[in-house]
């Protein structure tokens, strides 16, 4: 897929997961945007809507996001570290969506992957009973992690857009 045919713009929100471990937590997180293929990139938190129109997919083998270093990028995350020998840790992303009306993402992480499983089911179906409204089946992204010798850390991301900075 050419990275012109990802985002919102396009109708498109790609969900990727991956793990990545390093000398220090923050480390780890930066070898898990790495695997996730949004390293580089200035990262913009949105809160966790999705705009009617667009569909939500997970995707492996993380397309190119058709931008330079130090762009910005607009993604719901979820993150998780293992930081001390033996611990484990989860991260998850759930979402519900109706490309009609829009939808709704819920972050979680957790030291077990039931945990964060439950707890986006619980999340989404009190948020979809306060809007009285139906999005649709739960679906959900869940990766864990395990510290065995160095920090680790589990990640989620649903990248919504890429936006370079004004440049002269």
């Amino acid at each position: 897929m050419p990275p012109a045919a990802t985002g919102v713009a396009a109708g498109l929100i790609h969900v990727r997961a991956a793990r990545g471990t390093g000398r220090t937590p923050l480390s780890a997180f930066d070898a898990a945007l790495h695997a996730a293929g949004v390293a580089d990139h200035n990262l913009i938190t949105l809160s966790s809507v999705v705009p009617p129109g667009v569909r939500v997919e997970v995707v492996d083998d993380a397309p190119p996001l058709g931008s330079v270093h130090g762009d910005r990028l607009y993604a719901v995350l979820s993150v998780a570290h293992a930081e001390l020998r033996g611990q484990s840790a989860w991260a998850g992303l759930g979402w519900v969506n109706d490309p009609d009306v829009g939808g709704l993402f819920v972050e979680h992480h957790s030291g077990a992957e039931e945990s964060v499983r439950e707890l986006i089911d619980l999340t989404l179906d009190d948020m979809c009973r306060r809007r009285g409204r139906d999005f649709g089946a739960v679906q959900q992204a869940v990766v864990g992690v395990h510290c065995d010798d160095l920090p680790a850390c589990a990640l989620v991301v649903a990248t919504y857009a890429v936006q370079p900075w004004e440049r002269a």
